[in-house]
């Protein structure tokens, strides 16, 4: 096949490039909060908030609201809910994340199993489906992505300091409490923003294998918020070519690009990879046995 036709032609058509704006967005806006998200060890709770929202987009579904609104509302609503249940109680966070998690999970399947007939729009947001996003959706995710966006840029220096450095941030006076709950939000809304993407089940690792990636290769986090995003970008292009040209699931496809360059980084990462280390053990730094 010629080389600029394979790159063309899928262009062409209508959904391919608003998947394909929608891939990168929604990739974009969860590198970025993805890193705070791995640095702080919240890839639990980016699982539980993306299962939180079923419930929303299922009574927004029923009562005829917008699904953004209603898968909003409830992601967001849980997600606070977990830092307050945790902090006011003697539960770990774990504990809070399972208990909430299964809980409002539950609660979006007994509501869905009242509704009758096939319902694709819901059974859209479970598995994702990104070439299946209209001019209305994309309008929605470049807004709402925007606003996290925006709110990371304005606080970074905050949200920064309150993650490495929680107690020097709270005898400096920032208020750390209010910027979790900000933070945890601010992870409801990307969540949201996701899961037309690539669904409720594999908006995790949306969330949390790019920033993984860029951790095994560098140190420092805005190397790594670069990182995170340039492997989101080429998940996205890559996974959609992959999706068009052998008519497999669109987000499936986003992820397991990034599963693979999370592999690739693993293996042959200067830094860490697993390759490299062997390479550097030298018959010489081995232990001499003794007699």
């Amino acid at each position: 096949m010629d080389p600029i036709g394979f790159l063309v032609d899928p262009m062409t058509y209508g959904f391919m490039q608003r998947g394909l704006v929608a891939a990168i967005l929604v990739g974009v806006v969860c590198a970025v909060m993805g890193t705070f998200v791995v640095l702080k060890g919240l890839a639990f709770i980016g699982d539980a908030v993306s299962h939180a929202a079923f419930p929303g987009l299922v009574i927004a579904y029923i009562i005829g609201a917008p699904l953004y609104i209603g898968g909003a509302v409830a992601a967001v609503s849980t997600a606070l809910a977990i830092g307050l249940v945790t902090r006011r109680s003697r539960l770990r966070f774990d504990t809070s994340v399972g208990v909430l998690f299964a809980g409002t999970f539950a609660l979006g399947v007994m509501l869905f199993s009242t509704i009758q007939g096939y319902v694709t729009d819901l059974l859209g947001y479970l598995l994702g489906n990104v070439l299946g996003i209209g001019v209305g959706d994309l309008i929605q995710v470049a807004i709402l992505g925007g606003i996290v966006l925006a709110i990371v840029l304005a606080i970074r220096k905050e949200l920064l300091f309150a993650t490495f450095d929680p107690l020097g941030a709270a005898a400096s006076g920032l208020p750390v409490a209010r910027l979790e709950y900000l933070l945890l939000a601010l992870l409801g809304i990307t969540i949201v923003v996701s899961i037309q993407a690539v669904g409720i089940i594999m908006v995790v690792a949306m969330l949390v294998t790019p920033a993984a990636t860029g951790q095994l290769l560098v140190d420092k986090f805005w190397d790594l918020v670069r990182i995170a995003i340039g492997v989101a970008i080429i998940a996205a292009v890559s996974g959609l070519y992959l999706s068009f040209y052998f008519k497999v699931a669109s987000g499936a496809s986003i992820v397991l690009v990034e599963t693979t360059l999370f592999a690739l980084a693993l293996l042959f990462s200067p830094k860490s990879g697993w390759l490299s280390r062997r390479r550097r053990v030298q018959p010489a730094d081995l232990p001499v046995p003794l007699a």
